[in-house]
């Protein structure tokens, strides 16, 4: 079954019920609401606003874009990029996108103009909707795009190179577009990385969608009367999927823009939430403010509050004890995924499993796992190995790289590029990556990307770009800088030159030193964090 039908089943079944409530805790990054169909709720002098949705304005909406997108030409298949910030209209949009048969291609709102145009270049996207955060990034590449020809704003002061997708939506039919859809009809393209840092477009069918959904409910339980809290940005499969519990079980969900842990607790009070899911630097954050007294949780109604659960990177197990210190009564899961398996839940902990925090988990609802050597063979257990999934909610492929498809995709199983062991009881623990992609506060930080920006300085020799552990973000970047011979270069002076790259990618520790190489030349990653990562992986210890 294609997932827009479970969205036509929840405007028939729950029309009038609120499923979706945006609150931004600041409006510094969207200043523009005025536009919205939506009632403005709450708008007060602090900067905080409240924005609901019920079920059939969420399909009448998602209607309105599909027929749009119809009216100008796109036919089933073709690609429609989305660059905007978590925000009430995302999902509708997500959705319309689908209801047209065209493919939805969410952006990371973190890319330069550059990765945004190879991103649109590469999934074939014929049209874009961006938001008012970005007017300058497209300003910068539209003219260069070959295959994009549709540019549709959502905000007020349209630029004058695109078109106002609320005017446009406004004149459009809300009903169902005539469009047939099925299981195995493409549905989203989501990126990632290959080894050298440029992202790979991996392609699902509306089965993967439709996968996750079941799988989320069925670890998470989630019921009609349910609130799902959603901080993570909805471009990344990790939230959207979680969502899909929600879509599913009809229950709501809240939008939150911002992450301070003041407002995370504020908004579970005010809106009786139910279900959290966070990052590990977030709730490492609640948890350092609670033990400083900045906050008291004694100011909150926090009795809805059932589940947290964390994904996107490793978790320490001293975080889940102290949570369960302050939180006894809260259930707990942990999420391992990829977008290559339609984000998490291919393997999970299991909120009935808290004995075994450490451990990524077990197979997820449908799936199977399996720990195997360099020939696909499986090894025994405790010993380590590449974790290899398999289930419902694998890709199609990475759209226009077979060579890739073909690496990452065999026999029916998706290979991680994990290294991890399963204990005597089944359950599965990473051990390293294979890639040295360095995920810090859940966003991967490609270290050839960042490596070769630093070779740019002029005073600059060679770079090599490694994670170190870190208390609250689980990985920091970290840059080893070999200065040329006659060189001088200061952390400042360094710090100052990566200003220009996205505040997530720019190295929070510099180290000046040589770079090791071995003999083909290949920098010797396992050298450096040998001889740097064990002291910062005692400092963090210590800091527990």
């Amino acid at each position: 079954m294609p997932i827009t039908e479970i969205l036509v089943r929840n405007a028939e079944l729950y029309g009038s019920e609120k499923c979706l409530t945006e609150i931004n805790m600041t409006l510094q990054e969207r200043d523009n609401v005025t536009w919205m169909e939506y009632e403005l709720i709450e708008n007060n002098p602090a900067g905080e606003y409240r924005l609901e949705m019920s079920w059939r304005v969420f399909n009448e909406k998602a209607n309105r874009l599909a027929n749009l997108l119809l009216k100008r030409g796109v036919k089933k298949g073709d690609k429609v990029a989305i660059l905007l910030m978590n925000c009430l209209e995302w999902l509708p949009i997500y959705f319309g996108i689908l209801k047209a048969g065209a493919v939805a291609v969410p952006l990371n709102f973190r890319y330069t103009a550059e990765e945004i145009k190879y991103c649109l270049e590469l999934s074939d996207s014929v049209a874009l909707i961006f938001g008012p955060e970005f007017i300058g990034r497209v300003e910068a590449i539209y003219e260069e795009l070959s295959k994009v020809r549709l540019l549709f704003f959502a905000g007020e002061n349209r630029p004058s190179f695109a078109e106002s997708y609320d005017r446009l939506t406004a004149n459009c039919s809300s009903e169902e577009p005539q469009v047939k859809l099925t299981d195995e009809d493409d549905a989203a393209i989501y990126f990632s990385s290959g080894t050298t840092g440029f992202p790979k477009a991996i392609l699902h069918p509306h089965r993967s969608l439709m996968s996750a959904c079941y799988t989320e409910v069925k670890h998470h339980g989630q019921r009609l009367d349910d609130n799902f809290l959603c901080i993570p940005p909805l471009y990344h499969t990790g939230a959207k999927m979680h969502w899909f519990g929600s879509l599913l079980s009809g229950s709501k969900a809240v939008l939150l823009r911002g992450v301070k842990p003041e407002w995370i607790l504020k908004t579970v009070s005010e809106e009786k939430i139910t279900i959290v899911w966070l990052l590990v630097p977030w709730a490492q954050d609640i948890l350092d403010a609670i033990d400083s007294g900045e906050l008291n949780l004694a100011d909150y109604d926090l009795s809805h509050w059932r589940l947290m659960h964390i994904g996107a990177q490793p978790v320490p197990p001293s975080l889940i004890h102290r949570w369960k210190k302050y939180f006894p009564g809260h259930l707990y899961d942990t999420n391992y995924g990829l977008s290559e398996a339609t984000g998490p839940g291919c393997v999970h902990l299991g909120i009935e499993n808290i004995h075994k925090v450490g451990a990524i988990g077990i197979p997820g609802y449908n799936w199977e796992a399996k720990i195997v050597d360099e020939h696909g063979t499986p090894v025994p257990r405790g010993e380590v190995g590449e974790l290899i999934v398999k289930g419902p909610g694998l890709m199609k492929c990475y759209y226009k790289d077979p060579q890739a498809t073909a690496s990452a995709l065999r026999d029916g199983w998706l290979f991680t590029g994990d290294m991890a062991r399963m204990d005597e009881d089944g359950f599965i623990y990473l051990v390293d990556r294979k890639k040295d992609v360095i995920i810090s506060g859940g966003e991967n930080i490609y270290p050839v990307q960042v490596e070769d920006f630093l070779r740019e300085h002029q005073a600059i020799k060679d770079a090599a770009v490694i994670g170190l552990p870190d208390r609250r973000l689980g990985e920091i970047a970290a840059a080893i800088i070999e200065v040329k011979p006659g060189y001088s270069c200061s952390e400042e002076e360094i710090k100052a030159f990566c200003e220009s790259l996205p505040r997530y990618k720019r190295p929070r520790k510099i180290i000046f030193d040589q770079v090791p190489r071995n003999p083909t030349g290949k920098i010797e990653n396992p050298r450096l964090r040998e001889k740097y990562g064990a002291a910062c992986l005692v400092a963090a210890q210590t800091k527990n």
